[in-house]
């Protein structure tokens, strides 16, 4: 397994103030000076869900979370609240709070482990990438970006082709001087299913308004890859899926929806990435 370097474990989307949070630079999202990236509210609200509603008897299966406000540089706060306390399911909800209103409603489902059933299912076969071209962490936070055309690269600049999009990442902490849990780290980077779905060749010109995450185990690595499925797109909306991959293959999918925001289209050939811009919308 993969472990976090010394630089990743400095690297954090929040600073926790009394019982809020205050964003860092690296919450920073590249659609607009004031706006937060999705990986940090993402990261926040599986965060919360997990530290007041999880258990050792459960698994983690499905998140969702609606990114139905752009969330600023203030103060943020969670709230969240038991929907269901069943024997086999539970349900929780959060709700990502800024000057009082809210910005994104989490609702985590998670369901007890048991055995199998009988009988043999199709599935389909899937592989990441070529395990002898797959990149080396070097101690650095940037992530990896790849594409069918281009190979590996620490930015998506390279990629603004038509070919299949993939990332590979382990995510830096949501709150500072505390680790992610596993759950969390897959949440995070299961939000760049939106990369991966809707980089193009001018970029990227949708902004996803949700990300749904379901995941049949939790991954085994620190650094856990996504790769691009499906895209479609009629009329503005778009929608992709990607599947989430650890040393032991697939484990789960994203699925996001997104609209078009071609007023704010990022052209990352235009831009410059430095070790700290780890996000890339």
């Amino acid at each position: 397994m993969q472990q976090p370097s010394d630089t990743a474990e400095t690297a954090a989307h929040f600073t926790q103030a009394d019982d809020g949070f205050l964003p860092t630079r690296y919450a920073q999202s590249h659609w607009g000076e004031d706006h937060l990236n999705g990986p940090a509210i993402v990261g926040l609200a599986a965060r919360a869900l997990e530290s007041e509603c999880g258990s050792r008897e459960f698994r983690p299966t499905r998140l969702t979370v609606d990114l139905f406000r752009a969330a600023r540089n203030v103060r943020t706060v969670v709230d969240v609240r038991v929907v269901r306390d069943g024997r086999r399911v539970h349900g929780a909800e959060c709700d990502v709070i800024q000057d009082g209103r809210s910005v994104a409603r989490a609702t985590l489902v998670q369901y007890r482990p048991s055995s199998a059933p009988p009988g043999t299912l199709w599935q389909s076969v899937q592989t990441f990438a070529d395990a002898s071209g797959m990149p080396v962490p070097d101690g650095t936070i940037l992530p990896f970006v790849g594409s069918d055309d281009v190979g590996w690269t620490r930015s998506p600049a390279e990629h603004q082709n038509a070919s299949r999009k993939r990332f590979f990442n382990d995510g830096i902490r949501v709150v500072a001087n505390e680790q992610n849990s596993p759950f969390v780290r897959a949440a995070m980077v299961a939000e760049a299913t939106s990369l991966v779905t809707n980089l193009g060749t001018a970029g990227i010109g949708y902004i996803n308004g949700d990300l749904t995450v379901a995941m049949s185990r939790l991954p085994a690595d620190d650094w856990i890859g996504i790769q691009a499925d499906s895209h479609h797109a009629a009329d503005g909306v778009a929608v992709g899926t990607a599947t989430l991959f650890d040393s032991l293959g697939a484990f789960g999918a994203g699925l996001t929806t997104a609209i078009a925001n071609p007023a704010a289209q990022i052209d990352f050939s235009t831009r410059h990435f430095r070790v700290g811009d780890i996000n890339y919308e």
